[in-house]
């Protein structure tokens, strides 16, 4: 990594990073001011939010990767709160300061919007419900920052027969991170490589383009003069504690930092993932189950229970996540109505109705998506349009979701349905 470049690595609810960015700004004296922040991820520390759209904000897996999106950024709003600093603290100072000693300014994070649809990609279902799960547990776990005397500022959570600390203070620690950064890796490699790795490499690529940029623009002076340019331009690029180990390595190995545009390409969704089979062999489970009855005898009484019985659980438990969610009763009804029929088709889900019946009755607004960020309790997030409509849809696709697999169990039973009764029925067929 060259000389000029200055990194500060910051923990983002942190007074002392607040104040450590300020002291090397000021002692460096840079030309660049670099932030890990993209436009979207500023806009939003500045209180400016744009128009979304609902169908949007609730299709595909959009409901649970949001729905993980605001309950991490409430934590860390409600850890900020408990420290009296606003989480970005250490960004905007470092912006404040470069705009007071007449620095350039530079957002070189990858935009947010990129990053949470390919972490959420790189997850395996199984872990983004985990996770969810964990964050909701860790909110309520949650008791406060006390101060332990000589061991530094700590927040306690609440866990088993005791409660585990967290020390603030060391967040910034190179022990700490490292354990904190294998700790991901090890829950979903996927998501560390999208959330670190790749945004590491990122940054790394947006701080050498300015490092050549800024030597382009030297060169045009004169021999000496325009090395002592070149060498006295420095840039200071505060960035996460997280992000300091990787982006020094990638500095000092500029060759290893993959284009941009590959790494902010959108993942695609797979026309065969597992979602898609899942829908596809449920239909072919399904005209399977017709050849039987119409060649194994299985009478159309059998039949019509059957999927009375299929329609009442997966119409249930799709109901259940809107109540569990405190949505309205209508968007339970659309929930209940449609959850036979989504659970068979991999392009559609219950959540996505229900979502839409809730909106169209909380009418949720750009002023919600401000709030969401501002609140002091679980109880008052819970109130908020937005996070209503988003819970409704989440649950009420979790809810399909376990009683598709419930529902086969039960409807496999009742049929009697085997391997022996559908070979019998294909031969019959064909």
């Amino acid at each position: 990594m060259q000389n000029n470049i200055i990194l500060v690595g910051t923990g983002h609810i942190l007074e002392k990073s607040v104040k450590e960015v300020e002291e090397v700004i000021d002692r460096e004296e840079p030309d660049v001011v670099a932030v890990e922040l993209c436009e979207g991820r500023f806009r939003a520390l500045k209180g400016d939010m744009e128009e979304f759209s609902i169908k949007d904000v609730i299709s595909g897996g959009s409901p649970f990767l949001l729905l993980t999106h605001w309950l991490l950024a409430y934590v860390q709003r409600k850890m900020g709160a408990e420290l009296g600093i606003e989480p970005g603290a250490d960004m905007m100072a470092a912006i404040k300061k470069a705009e007071e000693r007449g620095c350039e300014i530079a957002l070189i994070d990858r935009p947010i919007q990129v990053t949470l649809q390919r972490f959420w990609s790189a997850m395996k279902f199984s872990e983004k419900i985990k996770m969810i799960f964990s964050i909701i547990f860790a909110i309520g776990s949650m008791k406060g920052i006390k101060d332990a005397g000589e061991e530094g500022v700590r927040i306690g959570i609440e866990k088993g027969d005791g409660k585990n600390y967290i020390e603030l203070d060391r967040i910034t620690d190179d022990d700490v991170v490292t354990q904190l950064m294998e700790e991901l890796r090890e829950f979903s490699p996927g998501a560390a490589t999208a959330l670190l790795d790749e945004r590491d490499a990122y940054i790394a690529g947006n701080m050498r383009e300015l490092e050549l940029h800024a030597i382009s623009k030297e060169g045009t002076s004169a021999g000496a003069d325009a090395k002592e340019e070149e060498e006295g331009r420095k840039i200071v690029a505060v960035v996460g504690a997280g992000h300091v180990a990787g982006i020094k390595n990638l500095l000092e190995h500029p060759e290893s930092i993959p284009p941009k545009d590959e790494l902010c390409s959108i993942p695609k969704k797979r026309r065969f993932g597992i979602k898609n089979l899942l829908g596809v062999g449920l239909g072919a489970a399904l005209l399977i189950i017709l050849l039987a009855v119409i060649f194994s005898g299985i009478s159309f009484d059998i039949l019509l229970k059957a999927f009375f019985l299929w329609f009442i659980i997966n119409g249930v438990l799709s109901a259940a996540g809107v109540v569990i969610a405190r949505g309205h009763p209508l968007s339970a009804l659309t929930a209940f109505s449609v959850a036979w029929l989504t659970s068979l088709n991999p392009l559609l889900a219950a959540g996505w109705f229900a979502g839409l019946a809730e909106a169209h009755f909380r009418k949720p607004k750009v002023e919600d998506a401000k709030r969401m960020l501002d609140v002091e309790s679980l109880r008052e997030l819970m109130r908020n349009k937005l996070f209503k409509v988003i819970l409704v849809a989440a649950l009420a696709n979790i809810g399909s979701i376990v009683g598709t697999f419930i529902g086969i169990g039960v409807v496999g039973h009742e049929l009697g349905i085997n391997i022996q009764d559908i070979c019998v029925g294909l031969k019959a067929f064909f």
